[in-house]
């Protein structure tokens, strides 16, 4: 998963909103204490980008700023490009008004485009409006840009927070950037997903909330290199906290975190190895217990077949519409069934050999041949039941019959065929995705047969012929495996594509593929199935890639070859280029030894240090051999890989 730093992208419509707009919350219009929270908290993320330039920090934000030098300063260090020759220390309105004038040039030259905002306005000390601008440029520079999608600034960083939270959350959830960080829970928690050696967060007292906010402020400061921007009763003791003076004390931790640490790369490869064998062993265990309850199924019916007799005429009429409407339900979910177990069967074989896994061995009484074998004497069976009842009241025109039953059987061998083909299935993807392919062209003139059989079918009703002892199919049954069938090699073929796309993406895991997925059908806003720049520069951010506008330009060019859109498989590729993760057994290796620090057996706290969820980390140690005082990696890695 791409999680350095996540950001997301903002039109310039809203940017210059973000600089103008008032207040409106009711809780504010009588308590003005946010202002000076938020004075407070964006002079001193001034004052940290002032002192990269060894200017003297600002005391007053409304003054300080008024003359446009200590302005210039600030965005030639976040801008990381000089605005040429300005007034030093300007005596005069005309010479701050041009110093002013450029810092706004500059920031509308990044793509924001201001209104209802100039420099007199900076001039002249009014102080909402600084608070506006100096707000627009920590979204502009240090959040994101906020998009005219909908997309905010706030959407992306709140929801790097809630992903790199998910462990904690059954203390807490992020949902805002106010109430939900009032307790401290959230910074320790994302504190202690990234750094777990500075704070026990498991050890917390959850109700002190001052302690664990002073707590996640001094461990950020001293060891991460993250200011204070406000005191902790600015965030604790009030009704509700200043949102943008939280957003931008927060951004500092996305980017104090923007790479992982070694640990946190070993920990995900292995557990994307254990949640890939648990998965694998959930389809397992699922393939047994309902392929079990086919085969009584199977059983019970014919049971009920045996020694059948008939009271008269009537009876065996009677009996023979519940043979048919057998088939038509109960018949019908177990081929159904039946379809089913064969397409998971293949699918766990699939999805083993995608990752040169050891081939699952279904126990002997629940292989593809014994399953075929209940089967096909659930066929004989049925046939011999068709055959009793039809001779019992035989009464209508043999040659309408076997033409139409020839007609049925011939379709219904032809649909077994292309299944039996489908079910067994073997071989590289790409072998299996041609014949798949073949088998639905085989299949399409299919639909002309049926319409034939229809036809047959209104005769047989024409001449009173209720029945028919040379088939037990009818056109219902008939149309129902055709749908079910020509269902089953869509899936198949999409399945196959999918673990094309799967094993081509070796440092992907099956779970990462789907967030990709959904992080290009979240951007995709237009539904074009492809990312233009805008939408792709927020693809990006939100999954923690964040490049500057040169970078951006040339790999969008590059990516797209020279299109105005990416479309979804350029996406991935450049999203494998990025990824590093890698479920191979050399990778794996270096993963549990890395976990290890060099032992040769590897710990449940070692477990716990690389992330792993309590989950995974219960599910190895029921795997792993017993070694000293953990488990013996090596050994497992040897056994799971062929």
């Amino acid at each position: 998963m791409l999680e350095r730093n996540v950001t997301v992208k903002s039109s310039n419509q809203d940017l210059s909103k973000a600089a103008t707009e008032t207040v409106t919350d009711t809780a504010k219009i009588f308590d003005k204490s946010w202002e000076q929270v938020q004075k407070k908290t964006f002079t001193n993320w001034i004052n940290i980008h002032l002192k990269e330039c060894d200017a003297p920090p600002i005391v007053d934000l409304a003054t300080d700023l008024s003359n446009g030098e200590n302005l210039i300063l600030l965005l030639q260090v976040i801008g990381d490009e000089s605005l040429g020759k300005f007034n030093r220390h300007p005596r005069i309105r005309l010479q701050k008004i041009e110093n002013v004038n450029k810092a706004l040039e500059f920031i509308k030259k990044r793509g924001v485009n201001l209104t209802n905002i100039g420099a007199e306005d900076i001039v002249d000390s009014n102080e909402k409006l600084i608070l506006g601008l100096i707000w627009t440029i920590i979204l502009r520079f240090s959040i994101a840009e906020i998009s005219e999608e909908g997309l905010t600034a706030k959407e992306g960083l709140l929801l790097w927070c809630q992903r790199r939270t998910t462990p904690y959350e059954a203390d807490f959830k992020i949902i805002n950037f106010t109430s939900s960080w009032m307790d401290g829970l959230a910074l320790c928690a994302l504190i202690h997903r990234h750094r777990p050696d500075l704070l026990n967060y498991w050890a917390l007292d959850k109700k002190q909330k001052h302690a664990n906010t002073q707590l996640a402020f001094d461990i950020a400061e001293k060891h991460l290199g993250i200011p204070k921007l406000f005191a902790v009763e600015d965030v604790v003791d009030v009704i509700r906290p200043d949102e943008r003076s939280v957003m931008t004390y927060v951004a500092q931790y996305f980017h104090a975190f923007s790479a992982l640490d070694k640990f946190g790369v070993a920990g995900r490869r292995v557990g994307a190895l254990g949640q890939l064998l648990q998965n694998v062993w959930d389809m397992q265990n699922d393939y047994e217990k309902r392929a079990t309850a086919l085969i009584d199924a199977l059983a019970q019916i014919q049971s009920t077949w045996v020694n059948p007799q008939f009271k008269g005429y009537l009876d065996a009429k009677n009996q023979l519409l519940e043979f048919e409407n057998y088939k038509g339900t109960s018949k019908r979910g177990w081929v159904t069934e039946r379809r089913d177990l064969d397409s998971l069967l293949g699918n766990i074989q699939t999805k083993l050999k995608t990752y040169n896994l050891r081939p699952y061995a279904p126990p002997p009484h629940l292989t593809k041949d014994q399953l075929d074998n209940h089967w096909k004497t659930l066929v004989q069976s049925e046939a011999a039941r068709k055959r009793t009842l039809t001779n019992y009241i035989r009464d209508a025109k043999d040659a309408l019959r076997q033409k139409f039953a020839k007609a049925a059987n011939d379709f219904q061998e032809a649909l077994n065929n292309i299944s039996l083909q489908l079910a067994s299935l073997d071989g590289e993807l790409e072998t299996q995705l041609q014949v798949t392919q073949k088998l639905q062209s085989q299949i399409n003139p299919f639909a002309e047969q049926l319409s034939s059989l229809a036809s047959l079918d209104a005769q047989l009703i024409e001449a009173n012929i209720e029945d028919n002892e040379y088939t037990i199919y009818s056109v219902e049954d008939l149309s129902f495996e055709y749908e079910l069938v020509a269902q089953s090699l869509v899936k198949k073929s999409a399945f196959i594509e999918n673990q094309i796309i799967a094993r081509s993406k070796t440092n992907f895991t099956p779970q990462q593929l789907e967030q990709y997925s959904e992080t290009f059908r979240i951007f995709d806003k237009d539904n074009s199935n492809g990312l233009i720049r805008e939408e792709f520069k927020a693809a990006l951010q939100a999954e923690g890639t964040v490049l500057d506008q040169n970078d951006f330009e040339n790999t969008f060019l590059k990516i797209s070859q020279g299109s105005n859109e990416i479309n979804f498989e350029q996406f991935i590729e450049y999203a494998r280029s990025l990824e590093e993760d890698k479920l191979t057994q050399d990778h794996l290796s270096v993963a549990f030894k890395t976990l290890a620090g060099d032992k040769d057996f590897v710990t449940e706290a070692d477990f716990y240090r690389g992330g792993l969820t309590p989950q995974v980390v219960e599910y190895l140690k029921t795997q792993l051999p017993k070694k000293d005082e953990g488990y013996d990696y090596a050994s497992y890695i040897s056994y799971v890989f062929i």
